[in-house]
């Protein structure tokens, strides 16, 4: 960051200095977020029978990374600049089991009053030529200081568990290689791209099929005695209720 400054002709320190309040935004905004999503998960877990959140984490972009994106970007070194044309510094990733789970989080993000939808790129719809998929939402998020409001950009990543281990491994895979990679290792990562995409269809299908088996297969035990009872003629409807009444007067089991 440093010698980036000073080819620019601004002082080093002061450029940190500012970098580090600025992006204490960000983390706010990142707070919010996560509050938001931690709200679905925590819904899910405690009235739904089912979870589509399996985990999510979130970084800051660091001060070096952003002046080290204006460069690739060659935009002004300023504050407003980074504010305008930055719109990752704050991201989220959350990783769903299966690909329906993933609109299914995106739609309920998008439908929540205080956010702004941006932008939405969808590489699982549309993936990128080196197999990379998941859903990109970028979103302008409320965030409330003592003396004004600022609408902050965050980068959502949403993907399955399959999408996260083939993007996490091609990362390392690629992590400070600076060269042209071979083209035979391009191939090779794109049909482990296809692979982790199969699988994905593959156990959504399993998921589904199960899921309709249980909705067919398993009759509700309490209806399915409250009907038997009341088909059997030697049980009257008195004394079915009463085989209801536990600890009660017997008055009132008469």
């Amino acid at each position: 960051m440093e010698e980036l400054t000073l080819q620019h002709g601004i002082d080093y320190r002061k450029m940190r200095n500012e970098l580090k309040r600025f992006t204490l935004i960000y983390k706010f905004a990142l707070d919010e977020m996560n509050t938001k999503i931690n709200i679905l998960k925590e819904e899910f877990v405690h009235i739904h029978e089912y979870n589509p959140i399996e985990h999510c984490n979130s970084r800051l972009k660091s001060p070096e990374s952003i002046t080290k994106k204006m460069q690739r970007k060659n935009l002004d070194f300023s504050i407003e600049s980074i504010r305008e044309n930055i719109k990752d510094i704050a991201g989220i990733r959350v990783i769903c089991p299966f690909i329906t789970d993933v609109y299914k989080i995106s739609q309920m993000i998008e439908k929540q009053r205080d956010i702004e939808l941006v932008e939405r790129k969808d590489y699982i719809k549309n993936p990128k030529p080196n197999g990379y998929q998941s859903l990109h939402l970028i979103i302008k998020i409320p965030v409330f200081m003592s003396d004004r409001v600022e609408m902050v950009f965050v980068e959502l990543q949403i993907r399955t568990i399959a999408m996260d281990f083939w993007a996490s491994l091609e990362h390392k895979i690629y992590y400070k290689y600076d060269k042209e990679i071979p083209e035979r290792i391009q191939q090779d990562l794109q049909d482990a791209a296809r692979s982790a995409s199969e699988l994905d269809l593959k156990m959504e299908n399993i998921n589904n099929e199960v899921a309709n088996l249980k909705l067919n297969d398993t009759p509700d035990d309490g209806l399915h005695l409250f009907n038997e009872k009341l088909n059997n003629p030697k049980v009257n409807i008195q004394s079915f209720l009463n085989g209801f009444l536990v600890n009660v007067p017997k008055d009132l089991k008469k």
